[in-house]
């Protein structure tokens, strides 16, 4: 599948970091640093503009490192751009840590996966079939 691109910024595409990668790195456009205060969420730019074919969506996702070594993730993960969006591609990040983080031009902020989805059509009814698990949910069948 062939996906159009506009770069507005001097990073480069987005891109598969090894062969059985399902997401590509993207990276911030700025022009001076970010700085992201403890508990709080901004909007990175990307400089990136999708033509996403129709049937398909990308998935903005965080990056594991971020998560894990800072505190950085996105609280809207995953983060859905329709094939029907033509805007710039923002990321939302979120410090969850009790230091600030800076953003640079070029860092990698996010991962984005290329999904196909299908469009589901509802059908009213007034009852649905029985399943082994019915109503349970929210932790019902234990910790483990």
């Amino acid at each position: 599948m062939t996906i159009k691109i506009k770069n507005t910024s001097t990073n480069p595409l987005p891109e598969y970091q090894t062969a059985g990668a399902a997401g590509m790195d993207v990276r911030a456009n700025l022009d001076e640093d970010l700085h992201i205060a403890p508990g709080t969420t901004d909007v990175v730019p990307t400089g990136l503009f999708l033509e996403i074919p129709e049937g398909y969506e990308a998935q903005l996702r965080p990056r594991s490192g971020l998560a894990l070594n800072y505190g950085i993730t996105l609280p809207n993960a995953p983060a859905t751009i329709d094939s029907d969006y033509r805007g710039e591609l923002k990321v939302i990040l979120h410090n969850f840590s009790q230091l600030p983080f800076i953003v640079k031009h070029g860092d990698r902020i996010a991962q984005m996966v290329i999904a196909k989805h299908e469009r589901a059509e509802w059908q009213l009814t007034d009852s649905l079939s029985d399943s082994d698990r019915n109503e349970g949910g929210f932790g019902h069948t234990g910790r483990n």
